[in-house]
């Protein structure tokens, strides 16, 4: 036993339970199943090239001494990213807890209860701050989050607006530069054109739909938009505002301005910086605009019983209903993030909001003051943290970054300077003692802060906000610690059984890959610090995009896009840009089988292409001639074909190389969504089947947690044709030499997280790695022959096997009168979250247990499986009340003195002997959507004054 492989803690089964397992699937050999699984014509024919693997040991050494090539220089950047305190007890009870890390988005609402409660407190501290009406449970960044509010006042124009074509949208000047950069991105797709300029001369032309502005400004103007906002309302121009969350505590909020949209990024409360992400956006807009509102809502509803319960709201939203209609292909959030900063406002209350707010403030004015006293002018009018001084920048820049000191510098003649809670007096000394270099002066030292506001008085918020007892009561660390583990007992995680989600890839987040993020060395570091500062992570990041390289057989990669659905989209912008270059500005049919994940059509509608969709066989696999035909006839305007390989349906399809030779026939090029990219590593890849350009999940096949719904990366690899085209970004230039603009905020995207990708791959090395796939293919195949003769497996491969997923055939059994839900709510009470539902087949379940899983955890579920398929069996369509229909069974029912059910509390709650070992109880009965989308609430108000009478 080789106890230093890393292959050996990362992948489930043991080698003393392979002839087990190869004898129940049927084969002598894992090259044999291999060989039956996968075809020939696709498989590598030579390992990868990767560095040797390291032990953990080697690994954490490794990191470390990386780490310290990045230098942590104090930092007054600003340009939507401060240093934030990471309070400790939230770093330790969420950031750093695998119960909150390794959870799923709360699909299965019932066993997320406590993330539900979290983000619906994060939703209600966007609401109360911003004076809006209804906010979601946070997007990818301030950028892409800006994208999606002009995507939604395009969509809400009044009908008039529509129908006159109305397509302008004003962008302030003051806009964050990598903010801009994403709405011209976006902008251009659909149909939206872009003006900038300054708001004082803005002329309110009803060609204008909307309008955005920044609170404060880029370089820290604060500027009352109320006249402005009037103004555009009387022209039916709708305005968005960005605003810097921690200012809110402070300065009027944008909805009492009239704004209609605001959003921005939450990173200051408490999330580090980390390079640039991940950080979870905030978007809040009015009611009346809720079903064109991006992303995930969180609602109040109440269960069977009546009782209040959090679910998932406005489902009909999601891209797999709206598929090319949809507004937006957000699939991913940061949940993880948004959860602690839910938990930063939780902590310090709407008290302690206002002492950071008024600290940091009060430390601008006072810095602002003390360098006039050296002669130095300060040219903000009004400002909140940052202020920009006139000075000989190139001057100025030496002294400070000899005294080991970042400010930005927008001109020759300017420095501005962004504050920051972490900031003390000796930080601010520090500062006044640069400046007063650069004259020849004695320093003049600060040892109080001004009270003095420098904004207008009727800036002044005088609004109250967070009200509500969440965010009264936990303010010692004692209250919050247990405040934190009451939610996440409410939570099923990986760290209490197996996910088995198809198409999410819910395998171990090792320790060892997750501990370097704790490190200052990686996590306080600005996105736009100096390269020669960030020398650890240049190092990281190009030598992972190099490994990607390698496993996918591509020429070139970009980290940036932060989410797979971001991926997409940033793989389509590049295939039309290359076709633009060519002079094919006439390519925009995109091609998608009927069976892709819905964010394949509400991408390619996001880039302006037109979705033609093709066709599925029986037997799930895509229908070549139909294929063919259309290519044929769409071959003068044919941009690409969105393909997922293994299929979504969880099958190597043999006529794959067939399906991309016709495509490039014809004058397209090839995306492969690289959902199921766990079942390739090692043994084949997407340049080998003739893709042209894939997206990959990090958050899934490398090793990424997916943190309750997000953090997520989804970075693009891209044959030589393409190359070029990659996304730069305006501050930090990125990408190819014809780049297009950007597709999230951050130059390297959520670069912290790409860590543990980085820890993953150098850890398992090329054998490791393709060990990892073997183990994948062969968990699935267990749990098919498992189940063989209990369930019938929908799709297979010519010779029988299933890739490394599976889809369950449940569709019969409602001539018992049980719907797949009914399966996916009672294996709570085994212990289980559910498998996907009903997608890509509605009526299904789709299982992917991962390499992760050992044989004792595989068997617990096909056992738990196998007892539900006798539950079935004794089901009947006339009678409901049965163990299946009303589960899950809650502790609560278990203890009621009256036990009004035709089965046992032994049968409800413990229907396998192993479940009383370690029993998790769902919180809460089934949630009643229905009930929540007719009285939706997404704040926490008591669910008594929304109660039907």
């Amino acid at each position: 036993m080789k106890t230093d492989a890393f292959a050996l803690r990362h992948i489930g089964p043991e080698e003393s339970d392979l002839q087990h397992m190869l004898k129940t699937i049927g084969v002598d050999s894992i090259e044999q199943l291999i060989y039956e699984t996968l075809p020939d014509d696709i498989r590598l024919k030579a390992p990868l090239n990767l560095d040797p693997e390291m032990t953990e040991y080697e690994y954490l050494k490794h990191i470390t001494l990386l780490g310290s090539k990045n230098k942590m220089f104090k930092t007054y950047i600003g340009l939507g990213y401060n240093q934030a305190i990471v309070p400790a007890v939230i770093q330790r009870n969420v950031f750093e807890n695998p119960g909150w890390y390794t959870a799923y988005t709360p699909y299965q609402a019932e066993i997320a209860q406590g993330r539900l409660e979290a983000i619906l407190n994060f939703q209600t501290m966007v609401i109360e701050l911003t004076g809006m009406e209804i906010a979601n449970a946070s997007l990818l960044d301030e950028g892409t989050a800006a994208a999606e509010a002009m995507a939604l006042l395009f969509d809400v124009r009044t009908r008039e607006q529509k129908k006159a074509n109305v397509c302008k949208f004003f962008v302030s000047e003051e806009i964050l530069p990598q903010t801009l950069s994403v709405l011209q991105t976006r902008s251009t797709p659909i149909g939206v054109e872009l003006v900038i300029g300054n708001h004082e001369n803005f002329d309110f032309s009803d060609e204008f739909f909307g309008a955005i502005l920044q609170y404060p400004g880029k370089f820290g103007q604060v500027n009352d938009y109320t006249p402005f906002i009037a103004k555009a309302a009387e022209n039916n121009i709708k305005v968005a505002v960005a605003a810097d969350i921690l200012s809110l505590a402070k300065l009027t909020p944008p909805g009492e301005m009239g704004a209609a949209v605001v959003l921005g990024t939450t990173q200051r409360f408490g999330i580090p910086l980390g390079y640039g992400g991940p950080h979870a956006a905030y978007f809040a807009t009015k009611e009346e605009y809720k079903r064109s509102m991006p992303g995930r809502i969180i609602g109040v509803t109440v269960d069977t019983n009546g009782n209040r319960a959090l679910r998932m709201a406005l489902q009909t939203r999601e891209q797999h209903i709206k598929r090319d209609k949809a507004t937006s292909n957000i699939c991913t959030a940061q949940v993880l993030l948004s959860v602690m900063a839910s938990m930063y406002a939780v902590y310090h209350g709407p008290r302690g909001l206002r002492y950071i707010a008024n600290k940091v403030h009060a430390s601008a004015v006072t810095l602002a003051n003390t360098l006039a006293k050296l002669g130095f002018e300060q040219t903000n009018t009004a400002f909140f943290d940052t202020i920009v001084i006139k000075a000989d920048a190139k001057k100025i820049r030496e002294i400070a970054e000899a005294n080991e000191v970042n400010f930005f510098y927008p001109n020759e003649n300017s420095v501005s300077i962004s504050l920051n809670e972490t900031i003390g007096f000796a930080d601010l000394n520090k500062v006044v003692s640069i400046f007063a270099a650069a004259k020849e002066l004695a320093t003049i030292t600060i040892s109080e802060l001004s009270e003095t506001n420098h904004f207008p008085e009727s800036l002044i918020r005088t609004s109250t906000f967070l009200q509500h007892e969440v965010f009264n009561k936990y303010h010692s660390e004692t209250a919050l610690m247990r405040y934190i583990k009451m939610l996440e007992r409410k939570d099923l995680a990986l760290n209490h059984s197996m996910i088995s989600l198809g198409s999410c890839t819910m395998k171990l987040n090792a320790a060892a890959e997750m501990l370097p993020l704790s490190s200052p060395s990686w996590n306080s570091i600005h996105p736009f610090a100096p390269l020669d500062q960030a020398k650890g992570y240049q190092k990281m990041l190009s030598k992972l995009e190099e490994y990607l390289n390698e496993i996918t057989g591509f020429a070139a990669t970009t980290l940036q896009p932060n989410s797979g659905a971001q991926g997409e989209y940033a793989g389509l912008m590049v295939i039309q840009a290359y076709h633009e270059s060519r002079g094919d500005h006439h390519r925009n049919i995109a091609l998608i089988p009927a069976s892709a994940h819905g964010t394949n059509p509400a991408s390619a509608a996001m880039a302006g292409m037109k979705v033609v969709v093709t066709k599925t066989l029986e037997n799930g696999n895509i229908d070549v001639e139909d294929l063919r035909e259309k290519a044929i006839l769409h071959k003068d305007n044919l941009s690409c074909v969105m393909i997922t390989y293994p299929s979504t349906h969880g099958v190597y399809e043999s006529a794959i190389k067939e399906i991309t030779k016709i495509v490039h026939d014809n004058g397209g090029q090839v995306y492969m969504d690289g959902a199921n990219m766990n079942a390739q590593v090692g043994l084949t890849n997407p340049a080998t089947i003739g893709a042209d350009v894939c997206h990959l999940n990090l958050h899934k096949t490398f090793a990424i947690p997916h943190g309750g719904g997000g953090p997520g990366v989804g970075p693009i690899c891209v044959a030589p044709q393409l190359a070029p085209f990659l996304p730069t970004n305006p501050v930090v230039p990125t990408g190819g030499e014809n780049a297009i603009t950007a597709i999230s905020a951050a130059p390297w995207g959520s670069a912290l997280v790409c860590l543990i990708s980085y820890g993953y791959i150098k850890m398992l090395g090329a054998e490791g790695l393709k060990s990892a796939t073997e183990h994948a293919i062969l968990n699935a195949n267990y749990i098919k022959e498992k189940l063989s003769g209990h369930y019938d497996t929908l799709y297979s491969g010519e010779m029988g096997r299933a890739a490394h997923e599976m889809i369950l055939e449940c569709r019969p059994f409602k001539q018992k009168g049980i719907e797949v839900t009914d399966i996916a709510k009672r294996l709570m009470d085994y212990g289980f979250h559910a498998p996907t539902v009903s997608f890509p087949v509605a009526g299904t379940l789709m299982i992917e247990p991962t390499e992760s899983e050992n044989l004792e955890e595989l068997d617990r579920f096909c056992d738990a499986m196998i007892s539900i398929r006798k539950e079935i069996e004794a089901a009947s369509i006339e009678d409901s009340n049965n163990v299946l229909k009303n589960s899950p069974h809650t502790l609560a029912m278990l203890t009621t003195e009256n036990w009004d059910f035709p089965y046992s509390r032994e049968q409800a709650a413990f229907p396998l002997d192993y479940i009383a070992e370690n029993k998790f109880w769902p919180s809460v009965r089934r949630a009643d959507d229905a009930f929540g989308d007719r009285n939706l609430v997404c704040s926490c108000a008591p669910i008594e004054a929304y109660m039907e009478s």
